[in-house]
């Protein structure tokens, strides 16, 4: 097939939804993706991209051949891999998604190691607070924290975070230092929502076996926990979120831990998950090992009630 090239670079350009970004992915002019993507709609005889100034978009024709064109691009992937399978090389393409924080925190700083220890493969990473469906978007592996639910997923467990509660130090004065939850007003808890449903995660603490759940009811709610962290910062209240996106804030004495004796088990597993029909190839195996490195693993059992973690 004489023309491969130019299908790898029209799956390309409408991943990408420009031919600026897809030139630089693929390392070529825009130019030059512009014709290859002419060449392959001359050869098909018909028009698969509607093209303006602006923006770009399918036809009907486009988006058969798209799906189609993907499908077949990610078995040419799948059995590349096979064949270094064979080699325990991880190699090819590996496409992944992420929680934004989590990846910008943990993940993505690491990932230079990552690619020196397989140098022959690429990663292709998302980062997404919503929950992806993996298989329809072509995602070989994602990384999720809290229970999982999904059971179309294989998931492996690769460490843990801790949760913590705190607000900034003048916000503590002036409502003064909580002793237990109830002390806690809901007005006064920023509130986090999972994209797509809207609805705010409670707050469960836990202290031997007394637990009690707050649902936070501030007047600012938020989809990602930096945000939140930034609002607490500057005075809105209480803010409870994983422990990484508050130690820089933690660490300068803008926000200051509530409640430390009410964090037993407040630990959310961290798990890599992949879809079953998935063999967990090298690639996948590779990744997952990478994860466990990033992540402390304690001794304390995740609480399977607590679910303030971001997806």
């Amino acid at each position: 097939m004489n023309n491969y090239s130019d299908i790898v670079v029209f799956v390309r350009v409408v991943e990408a939804r420009s031919f600026v970004a897809a030139a630089q992915t693929l390392g070529m002019s825009p130019s030059a993706i512009s014709k290859a993507v002419s060449r392959l709609e001359e050869r098909l005889g018909a028009r698969l991209l509607n093209r303006t100034t602006r923006s770009l978009s399918l036809t009907d024709q486009g988006s058969n051949f798209y799906e189609r064109a993907r499908d077949a691009l990610a078995q040419l992937d799948l059995a590349e891999s096979e064949v270094a399978e064979s080699r325990g090389v991880a190699r090819g393409r590996l496409r992944v998604d992420v929680p934004v924080s989590l990846g910008r925190k943990i993940i993505v700083p690491a990932l230079p190691r990552f690619i020196q220890q397989h140098p022959e493969l690429t990663v292709q990473m998302s980062m997404n607070d919503r929950v992806l469906d993996l298989v329809q978007e072509g995602i070989d592996a994602a990384v999720r924290v809290g229970n999982l639910s999904d059971s179309s997923l294989i998931a492996r467990r690769v460490g843990q975070l801790r949760g913590v509660t705190c607000a900034s130090p003048e916000f503590i004065d002036r409502v003064g230092m909580p002793k237990t939850p109830l002390d806690l007003k809901p007005e006064h808890c920023i509130a986090m929502f999972k994209l797509g449903t809207n609805q705010p995660r409670p707050w469960l603490f836990r202290k031997g076996k007394i637990e009690h759940t707050i649902r936070p009811a501030a007047a600012l709610s938020f989809s990602d926990p930096e945000s939140a962290v930034a609002a607490a910062v500057s005075g809105a209240g209480f803010v409870r979120t994983l422990d990484f996106t508050v130690e820089a804030q933690i660490a300068a004495g803008l926000l200051v831990p509530v409640l430390e004796d009410w964090n037993e088990g407040a630990w959310w597993p961290v798990s890599v998950v992949y879809p079953q029909h998935r063999q967990p190839t090298a690639k996948i195996r590779a990744f997952i090992d990478f994860c466990a490195g990033l992540f402390p693993e304690v001794k304390h059992e995740p609480v399977s009630s607590l679910r303030v973690a971001a997806s």
